[in-house]
């Protein structure tokens, strides 16, 4: 083991396979610019562009909170019922249904549900805490 430079001038461990712990920074910085970018974007602290302008202007419309929990929900029932057909249709003996089908919806209905779950229990958390702030 040895020591060497690294592209930044850092001394740096080597062993028989060449520089370790040498990292490629030109993704990561190239990511933090972007993200530095989406915040000032966000922030408002950039005047849009034109395409920044359309695109905004043929955004989708806004949806509530109910909507998108009522349509979770009828997504993980959806879930649930065909792993129970799938499920039932294999205990009966119906060859179109193979075990690996009717085992796979049914562990996606179960992490569909117990997400489903968790998001639950967040939201009271945070429904608690909301309740319990000093106005």
């Amino acid at each position: 083991m040895g020591r060497s430079v690294n592209s930044r001038g850092k001394n740096v461990e080597t062993g028989s396979g060449g520089i370790s712990g040498v990292i490629d920074t030109s993704k990561i910085e190239a990511m933090v610019a972007q993200l530095k970018a989406a915040a000032a974007r966000a922030s408002g602290s950039v005047a849009p562009t034109e395409d920044a302008a359309q695109a905004s202007e043929t955004a989708a419309p806004r949806t509530d909170f109910a909507s998108v929990l009522k349509s979770t929900l009828d997504g993980v029932s959806t879930l649930q019922g065909q792993a129970s057909q799938l499920s039932k249709a294999y205990t009966l003996g119906d060859n179109s249904v193979s075990l690996s089908d009717a085992m796979i919806a049914g562990q996606k209905a179960n992490i569909a549900l117990q997400t489903t779950i968790q998001v639950r229990n967040k939201l009271v958390t945070a429904y608690t805490e909301i309740m319990n702030m000093q106005v």
